[in-house]
């Protein structure tokens, strides 16, 4: 069978932007027809603060391929074996949290793609492939060139090691964790400052020179992500099924509450 391309990945290499649909509590394999719905590129699958079991992992992923939707899986920082067993069972992509350094990085580029270009292990005919994979040597590499590596800066040390970072071989998406790093800046939760703002221009300018993607995530305000859009990011985490959920229905309830007054 053909190989699930990447279409998010394809986008971000012609410019567009790849719109990400959080899932942190939405386990039916609704998840990516509701996300291709709604204009989104991307679903961010959310084990390092959902409650996922691998088994919901795996059906979410599965279930996004024929859709378009790419299933990209968000791990527990350092947990390499969780995603390269997201990879083999259908996730597309990976994100990983607070990667401070190069060195760091590297490890991450290498754990995920087959060998020449790093260690990944191959278990088994993969759900990229319709579990009917071609000769290993040509799936390899194929599957090399869809897997989208992201990890997350969160820290001012992580920021100072943009450049470092963004020359990484095997890296693709260089995404500011902004809650994160506000908190660890000492200025939690104020997406506008200063602060912020130079830290998106500095891994933006690492990004630009190394050929790499900014991504942004945690900055739902309008004034603040158009900011930081303009500013060069194209991997947006738009939102979560809660927040979709919650201002859906806080905008209908306030609607009928209104009609009675």
């Amino acid at each position: 069978m053909p190989l699930t391309q990447n279409t998010t990945k394809r986008r971000m290499a012609a410019g567009q932007m790849g719109l990400g649909f959080g899932v942190h509590h939405l386990r039916t394999i609704a998840a990516p027809v509701l996300a291709k719905a709604t204009g989104h590129d991307w679903m961010f699958i959310d084990t390092e603060h959902g409650a996922f079991s691998i088994q919901e992992t795996t059906q979410l992923c599965i279930a996004a391929l024929p859709t378009g939707v790419t299933p990209i899986v968000r791990v527990c920082a350092g947990a390499i074996d969780e995603a390269t067993r997201a990879l083999d069972n259908g996730a597309l992509g990976i994100v990983v949290p607070h990667v401070d350094t190069a060195a760091e990085a590297k490890r991450i580029a290498a754990a995920f793609r087959y060998p020449p270009k790093g260690t990944r292990s191959w278990g088994g005919p993969p759900a990229v492939y319709g579990y009917k994979a071609p000769a290993t040597v040509e799936a390899q590499a194929a599957i090399n060139a869809e897997i989208l590596t992201v990890v997350m800066l969160e820290s001012p040390l992580a920021i100072s090691n943009a450049d470092e970072i963004a020359a990484t071989d095997g890296i693709d998406v260089l995404f500011i964790g902004t809650s994160d790093l506000t908190a660890e800046l000492g200025i939690s939760g104020q997406m506008g400052h200063q602060k912020v703002i130079d830290a998106y221009q500095k891994v933006g300018e690492a990004c630009k020179k190394h050929n790499k993607v900014l991504g942004m995530g945690g900055v739902y305000d309008e004034e603040n992500a158009r900011r930081y859009v303009q500013m060069g990011a194209r991997f947006i985490l738009s939102g979560s099924d809660h927040s979709y959920i919650m201002q859906g229905a806080d905008n209908r309830s306030a609607f009928f509450n209104a009609l009675i007054k």
